[in-house]
């Protein structure tokens, strides 16, 4: 939550001291180095936010520096370069190399300033667009206005006031990754990075790289918790993580401070955690598949997505939100849908959430023609009719999806076919299902099955 960090590269002491000076007078963070392994150095204690670099220094000039950090992982921030002997082609070859800007040398400290506070802001908006490309959802906050999300938008913003860790469930496409997003922008850290790493979606053996960067000889690769400093790190579906990585991570939040791999110095972390899961890790932890105590860690304010059918009367109002997306970013043509359309709608399950409405809103409007969708066009994009004994399971599962999500939507339809056949008797339930009761009341808590709205 700290402002943002700026290293000052010279080997003339009267200058860094008076710049770092100044920039600390605006309320920068400012730390300095008076050579090239200085800098190297520096760049293994901490990720600066951006660099000023003296080209000419005694050891290693700037412009080799460049190229060192170009070829490896590229340049670690935004750098500019500052000379009092550069030459046109000198100033070239540095912005070839990536170089923000050039300053001539004496400085000019109103031009210096302006060209920190530009340099900051073009990161911060690159920083951005990154992450809108990255987004599934256009929305700066959730939608809808039923009691249960304008509840949700209310825990959210005071959470978002005190700078503890958050650990967030629900399904999968419930909006858990949308409310993460909300969480930062309505807290004190909404000018700092918001960094997603998806912890499924890399190798066991790479997760540790990946969330605390790696450091060989002079290559350092910053991971997310460098990359999110001041602001805010995802950690995706965080049950997914292997127990080395867990003890790792829980030290990390104990000590405020970690070793990349492969490196011998601590590096500090100034970081908010937001951890997402589907899965029950309460029940993980029982199971020793989690460890307990990095659970109490991250469940120091948990917060619980519901899934859409619990609210769905939200279901019109995300109807209209991701055709005027669909519309406005994709130029699909425009769409409405008619009053039975809607009830259906309202009226359905959801397994995959507000994701699965959205990709539905994204599929009738590519695939149909005319001016309204209708009730049977929209079953028909669905391909998923009610749960019957009988249907094929391609009705009743997706298969684009990793293996585990197919076999939890498998054993939510199942058990919610069982459940509506017994009219909620878990007992019969159970025998039919041959699965013992309470093994069976726990999948039916972890698979978030009502036993009562069922009867």
């Amino acid at each position: 939550m700290g402002a943002p960090h700026i290293l000052v590269v010279d080997d003339e002491p009267d200058i860094r001291t008076l710049v770092q000076e100044i920039l600390e007078d605006e309320g920068y963070t400012v730390s300095s180095a008076e050579n090239g392994a200085a800098a190297r150095h520096a760049l293994r204690d901490r990720r600066p936010d951006l660099m000023l670099l003296d080209i000419w220094m005694p050891d290693c000039d700037g412009i080799s520096l460049l190229k060192e950090w170009a070829q490896n992982d590229g340049l670690p921030c935004p750098v500019i370069m500052m000379s009092g002997h550069g030459t046109v082609e000198t100033a070239v070859e540095a912005t070839r190399l990536g170089a923000y800007d050039f300053l001539e040398k004496p400085l000019s400290m109103a031009k210096l300033l302006l060209t920190v506070e530009h340099a900051l802001e073009t990161d911060k908006l690159r920083q951005e667009y990154a992450g809108l490309r990255q987004r599934t959802a256009m929305a700066h906050e959730p939608i809808g206005h039923s009691a249960a999300m304008q509840r949700l938008r209310e825990q959210v913003k005071r959470i978002a006031q005190h700078d503890t860790w958050v650990l967030i469930t629900g399904e999968a496409g419930s909006g858990r990754e949308t409310f993460s997003r909300y969480l930062h922008a309505q807290s004190p850290r909404r000018d700092r990075p918001f960094v997603t790493l998806g912890v499924s979606a890399i190798a066991h053996n790479n997760a540790a790289r990946e969330l605390f960067g790696t450091e060989q000889d002079e290559h350092i690769h910053y991971g997310s918790l460098e990359q999110a400093a001041g602001g805010t790190l995802l950690l995706e579906e965080v049950a997914d993580m292997d127990q080395p990585v867990q003890g790792q991570l829980l030290g990390a939040l104990e000590t405020g401070s970690f070793l990349r791999v492969g490196g011998s110095e601590p590096v500090r972390i100034d970081v908010r955690i937001i951890a997402v899961t589907q899965r029950d890790l309460e029940e993980e932890v029982r199971s020793g598949r989690f460890r307990d105590d990095l659970f109490y860690h991250l469940n120091v304010v948990p917060l619980h997505i519901p899934p859409l059918r619990q609210h769905n009367e939200d279901v019109p109002e995300l109807l209209n939100h991701y055709v005027d997306y669909f519309t406005t970013y994709e130029k699909l043509p425009y769409r409405r849908f008619d009053v039975g359309a809607q009830n259906f709608m309202r009226n359905y399950d959801w397994l995959g959430n507000v994701l699965e409405l959205k990709n539905l809103v994204q599929r009738v409007l590519i695939l149909g023609a005319g001016d309204e969708i209708t009730r049977d066009e929209v079953e028909t994009a669905l391909g998923t009719p009610p749960i019957l004994p009988g249907k094929p399971l391609e009705n009743l599962v997706s298969f684009d999806q990793p293996l585990r999500q197919a076999r939890e939507q498998f054993e939510k339809a199942y058990l919610q076919y069982q459940m509506t056949k017994h009219e909620g008797n878990v007992s019969k339930l159970a025998k039919e299902a041959g699965m013992e009761r309470t093994h069976l009341y726990r999948k039916l808590r972890s698979l978030q099955i009502g036993i009562k709205e069922r009867r």
